[in-house]
């Protein structure tokens, strides 16, 4: 058995497996990344992902095209996130409690939704984006194919990383926003406008958990099926403080989860003889052990979760 994943066909095909199943967590964790940076946590990111899962399916599905769908993805789940941002930056309520509600919420609407659009109808699939390899660079052994044979989501993705790391860490913009999440008064007194850069925040959040969502309609499954998530949205935040708040640790994060995910799915594919219930487990049960490694390295923003209320003490 040992010899069967020792082999380069067995790495390469789970290396790209792992980074096809991290794909959704990153852009989510990205999202995610953005908004505590700015001292908004949104526990609701199961919702973002959620909504723009169905979304992207209906609108791809009424128009015939991909792109469209994308577009109707990105809208889904931006509406979830601004709903989160008028609940706890303009009302000032508890994220927590809000970003749980909306999970709610969104399960219920899109379950509602969807019952509505397949009334009647056969089973409902849609075409999705096809891989486009990458001259010379797709041809590197193992990680070729896993990382530059895939499709144009996620392309779009590693750009978005870069970009992200370089705002933080290159531009004066950047380091306002990472300051709001740090002490928002103290960037307040410094002429940050705080709301606004949180606002701006939640827009990005939205944008790309909605585009997490949507991966795995447009690019994944073609499909839609109801809780689809099925707790995506929450790893998606575990990466977020396993990569320390960073865009690439939380890469690095997502694609651990990924990996752990596609081994249970190879080792039932050649069969281990291990119990399929605890191969099912092995992506969380590494997940929780990373959880575990990584306390006392937190390295959170001091404001995250704290509403920022102009003028109050």
């Amino acid at each position: 058995m040992l010899s069967e994943i020792l082999t380069i066909g067995f790495l390469t095909a789970f290396l790209s497996a792992a980074v096809r199943l991290a794909v959704p967590l990153i852009y989510g964790g990205l999202g995610e990344t953005i908004a505590e940076k700015t001292g908004i946590l949104n526990i609701g990111m199961e919702g973002v992902m959620l909504s723009g899962a169905f979304f992207s399916f209906a609108g791809a599905w009424f128009s015939s095209n991909l792109f469209v769908g994308l577009l109707c993805g990105m809208l889904g789940g931006l509406a979830v996130s601004l709903l989160h941002g008028f609940l706890s930056i303009f009302l000032a309520k508890d994220q927590s409690v809000s970003g749980l509600a909306l999970n709610m919420f969104m399960l219920g609407v899109t379950s509602f939704l969807y019952k509505l659009m397949s009334t009647g109808q056969d089973y409902q699939q849609i075409d999705t984006f096809q891989t486009m390899a990458i001259p010379v660079l797709s041809k590197i052994p193992l990680i070729g194919e896993a990382f530059f044979n895939r499709d144009i989501l996620t392309y779009m993705l590693y750009v978005l990383l870069i970009l992200t790391w370089l705002f933080y860490k290159k531009t004066n913009y950047g380091l306002s926003f990472a300051a709001i999440g740090e002490h928002p008064r103290a960037a307040a007194s410094a002429g940050i406008p705080v709301h606004k850069y949180q606002w701006i925040s939640m827009i990005f959040n939205g944008i790309l958990g909605g585009i997490g969502g949507a991966y795995l309609v447009l690019v994944q499954l073609g499909v839609f099926t109801e809780n689809m998530i099925s707790g995506r949205g929450y790893i998606a935040l575990a990466t977020v403080i396993l990569g320390r708040y960073t865009p690439f640790g939380m890469f690095g994060a997502a694609i651990l989860f990924g990996a752990a995910n596609a081994l249970q799915i190879r080792l039932q594919t050649i069969g281990i003889a291990i119990s399929p219930f605890l191969l099912a487990i092995l992506p969380y049960a590494i997940t929780l052990i990373a959880m575990i490694g990584s306390i006392g390295k937190n390295t959170k923003p001091e404001a995250l979760s704290e509403p920022y209320i102009k003028g109050a003490r």
